[in-house]
């Protein structure tokens, strides 16, 4: 969204009484045009190199209340920093709370998203006008810091409200000592533009490190992603890659079908009618760019659901291969639930049943709530670690074993950064060692209690070679039971036109390669197809 027309003064109505202020030349509309944002203009604007002009009033002496919209990105960060929460589920939150319009709403998104997408970059800035470690500054500080620097090197924002909006924000949630430190220091980043910023913190770096840098990566993410994209023959891609993950994410819907009535595509069909964008990529889904979901028919009753086309795509690829009837299908890692909720939709459809198992209980009551605008006679919900389910005569038993697996697994969620800006500097490489061991334990798990030529999706929103290409190949040293299929193909028979073509052009720039895990596995890409950077294995198991 523009931020141009944002200056955030709390004290609009006064300052546009001021007489005989010269109006920026920029992109601004005439409610920024405040007397003290013209201060700044008239005698700063010109070049940032030969100094801004800021407030001459001491931060006392501002204002001490805080600017909805910011507050709202402000209390995400903190939710964030302190309690590991998820900036995507927190900000829906903290929006409705503070009845932001659509307008702010905006701000505040681009504020919270932009602020954490480029944590790592913006700490590099800040601690060249920091006169101490960051790790040495109280949290909510670093923060307020981040949020500021955000909108002076990235937003159009003007320079005093940037500035004295945050300060009043600090004034107003942490207390007046800090605000002349948080006045200093966004002066000092507001003395270079991004770009002059980011050539003194890239300058004693090279290769991945100053790439991380300038795209707001860490190296070790640039150094895996590089790598994927490497083995899938795509090198050159990096840039596009790293840029894509920076781009503001879509709203991808989903109507669910075989409900009542074709309740779920009645529902998309009406998002369609109220500017949602069918998706080129496979049918039953769409793009919606037209703000709150929450006022489109049939969300509030699960029907119409958002979820990325990556994960549709492959959700419906699984079911793709001709169904049976009586099968028995699993969901091996099914929270938050919206994969289950569209198997299960399908599952509803053929008249066969899937059990939807979730380990952590509060994630299990979402995958119920997801599920609950599906036929309850196709589906069950498991609250178990999967790794134990071939034990649980409740929901297996090798009389009845399971004719179709999806492990949607944990992973570091790096084809998501997008969705997730904070995961990007929250994981670290470390975290690869647990996971993939889990990921290993699941698989295994998975396998013991699939039918002979039954079905296992493994499934990854995560590029990374670990966690994909590595996981494969030893599963299938371990399991000669199993045989890899090529994924492409029910993957390109359930795509429109331009889904295939793209599925194409990415399987064509692997034929060089001789490993089939490479040229048979599909791996997504936000840059190429617009979606997460999912990753899908389609295995079978043999006959006995």
């Amino acid at each position: 969204m523009s931020e141009s027309h944002r200056n955030q003064s709390p004290h609009e109505g006064e300052r546009r009484n001021a007489k005989g202020r010269q109006r920026n030349r920029g992109s601004r509309s005439a409610s920024e045009h405040s007397a003290a944002g013209s201060r700044g203009e008239q005698s700063g604007r010109s070049s940032r190199q030969s100094g801004r002009q800021f407030s001459k009033n001491a931060p006392s002496a501002r204002s001490r209340r805080s600017d909805p919209a910011r507050l709202a990105a402000f209390q995400v960060l903190r939710a964030v920093s302190r309690d590991d929460a998820y900036a995507n589920l927190v900000l829906p939150a903290e929006i409705r709370r503070a009845k932001l319009d659509k307008r702010d709403a905006g701000f505040a998104t681009e504020l919270t998203y932009g602020a954490l997408r480029s944590e790592g970059t913006y700490d590099a800035v800040l601690s060249r006008c920091v006169d101490r470690e960051l790790s040495k500054l109280d949290p909510p500080i670093l923060d307020a810091l981040r949020l500021g620097a955000h909108q002076l090197l990235a937003m159009r924002v003007n320079t005093h409200a940037a500035v004295n909006e945050t300060v009043a924000l600090v004034r107003d949630q942490i207390g007046a000592g800090p605000s002349g430190l948080v006045n200093a220091v966004l002066r000092r980043v507001a003395e270079k533009t991004r770009d002059q910023w980011l050539d003194v913190i890239a300058e004693n770096s090279t290769g991945d490190d100053a790439l991380g840098l300038r795209h707001a990566h860490p190296a070790w993410v640039v150094r895996a992603l590089r790598q994927s994209l490497k083995l899938r023959g795509r090198a050159e891609d990096i840039d596009a890659l790293l840029e894509s993950d920076n781009a503001a994410p879509e709203v991808h819907l989903v109507g669910l079908p075989g409900l009542h009535e074709d309740a779920g595509p009645q529902h998309l069909n009406s998002a369609v009618a109220a500017g949602a964008i069918p998706s080129e990529l496979i049918e039953g889904a769409a793009i919606f760019r037209g703000g709150d979901i929450g006022r489109l028919e049939g969300v509030r009753e699960g029907q119409l659901r958002v979820q990325d086309i990556g994960s549709q795509w492959i959700a419906q690829a699984l079911t793709e291969p001709a169904v049976q009837p009586a099968e028995r299908w699993l969901d091996l890692c099914a929270g938050p639930g919206g994969k289950a909720a569209l198997l299960g939709a399908i599952a509803a459809e053929y008249g066969v049943t899937l059990t939807a198992n979730e380990p952590a209980p509060h994630r299990a009551e979402l995958v119920t709530k997801a599920l609950a605008a599906v036929d309850p006679s196709a589906w069950s919900v498991r609250t178990g670690d999967g790794r134990t389910i071939s034990s649980d005569p409740e929901f297996y038993t090798p009389e009845q074993p399971f004719d179709r697996i999806l492990i949607d697994a944990p992973c570091t969620g790096l084809g998501a950064l997008r969705r997730r800006p904070e995961s990007r500097w929250r994981r670290k490489p470390s975290d690869l060692a647990e996971l993939t061991v889990l990921q290993e334990d699941l698989l295994d798990a998975a396998v013991a209690v699939l039918a002979p030529e039954g079905l296992l999706a493994y499934v990854t929103c995560s590029p990374h070679a670990a966690e994909t290409i590595a996981q494969v190949e030893d599963l299938l040293r371990r399991h000669p039971e199993l045989q890899l299929l090529d994924a492409h193909e029910p993957m390109a028979a359930v795509a429109l036109p331009q889904g295939q073509k793209l599925l194409e052009e990415t399987r064509s720039a692997t034929s060089a390669n001789s490993n089939p895990v490479i040229t048979k596995t599909v791996q997504l890409w936000p840059h190429i197809h617009g979606t997460d950077a999912m990753f899908f294995a389609l295995l079978q198991k043999k006959p006995d």
